[in-house]
């Protein structure tokens, strides 16, 4: 019996009002003022229905982002809901390749497919992975959550095999600067994209996302959704930020994300911490001698970092940490410094 608890539980339940985040991997308390201003000007029409040429837009704009038909894009209320839609597939046997997001594999066992984990070792590369050769559904996280791990384009590709859906969770892919391991941009027949607008742009609250992949794929994933499954607001945020201009404005976060990560990492190691390298995402694990302590223990002086023994793989020592700038970094390492590891 899997344990429901572990797999649902995410970094938000960590964070109380008014503390410092690291437990939560969204940049930013708000959207930029821009894309509020965009959502702000829509809400005299809240009393309408989401209209048709709403969705074309956004649409439009997600496949103008990534060369892709407008065919080939189906709209998410965040990428949670894609994954609780995986089980429509009709999978004989799901591989999920952990330590990696939990959603998918909940949602898959409570859909009623049957899961086997695939567990890397560290360094969490999928050289020597186990994936079952009679697995019909395989999913894997790029940049992967919680290791930090970008794995190559091509070691994914080499995960295909015919009658085989490969199920790429690129939620955190717009932080990693140029995204030069995505598969987004690629018209693959057996391969589904999720991408998520909720990290980088600060839209936890209002549940954006989509999935990129070939149109009678995402028929099967959208067969007996709701009718109106995104809301105005979502549908203009989506259209908003698939802009080019928002495009560019992204790369330049990936780019600082980048750079605090490379200013965070030996700071943690001065004071003794052991952290996963090579890292690419806007987070970074850590191993100490007591997470569970430390975790408390930054708790009581208001910071939040997430637990880690909660993904498959990883034991009580991990916690995942997001990266934040250096005034963040440094209250953090100055909390530590005074509770010790």
């Amino acid at each position: 019996m899997f344990d429901q608890a572990r797999l649902r539980h995410h970094g938000d339940v960590e964070v109380r009002p008014g503390m410092v985040d690291f437990a939560v991997n969204v940049q930013g308390g708000a959207p930029p003022e821009w894309l509020r201003g965009r959502l702000a000007g829509r809400l005299g029409e809240l009393g309408r229905y989401p209209g048709e040429a709403d969705v074309r837009a956004a649409r439009a704009g997600v496949a103008a982002r990534h060369g892709r038909a407008e065919d080939e894009v189906l709209l998410l209320g965040g990428v949670a809901e894609g994954f609780a839609m995986l089980p429509r597939l009709g999978s004989a046997l799901a591989a999920v390749i952990h330590p990696s997001f939990t959603e998918p594999e909940l949602a898959l066992r409570e859909g009623g497919v049957p899961v086997t984990r695939v567990i890397l070792e560290s360094p969490y590369t999928l050289d020597g992975a186990g994936v079952p050769e009679d697995a019909d559904l395989v999913v894997i996280g790029n940049p992967t959550n919680p290791t930090s791990v970008l794995h190559a384009a091509a070691s994914i590709r080499a995960l295909r095999r015919p009658g085989r859906v490969l199920v790429v969770d690129e939620a955190f892919a717009d932080a990693v600067p140029g995204e030069p391991e995505s598969l987004a941009g690629e018209s693959l027949p057996d391969v589904l994209v999720f991408r998520s607008l909720t990290k980088t742009w600060a839209l936890a609250g209002l549940r954006c996302g989509y999935v990129l992949g070939a149109p009678e794929l995402l028929a099967r994933l959208n067969h007996g959704r709701a009718h109106w499954p995104l809301g105005t607001l979502q549908l203009e945020a989506i259209a908003a930020v698939s802009e080019p201009a928002a495009v560019a404005e992204a790369r330049r976060k990936a780019e600082s994300i980048a750079a605090d990560r490379a200013a965070m990492i030996p700071r943690l190691r001065e004071l003794g911490i052991e952290v996963h390298e090579p890292a690419a995402g806007p987070f970074l694990l850590i191993r100490v001698p007591d997470a569970e302590l430390l975790r408390k223990q930054l708790a009581d002086k208001g910071i939040a970092v997430r637990r880690g023994d909660t993904f498959p793989g990883l034991d009580t020592g991990f916690l995942r940490v997001a990266v934040r700038p250096a005034a963040e970094v440094g209250r953090l390492v100055a909390a530590i410094r005074e509770v010790g590891l």
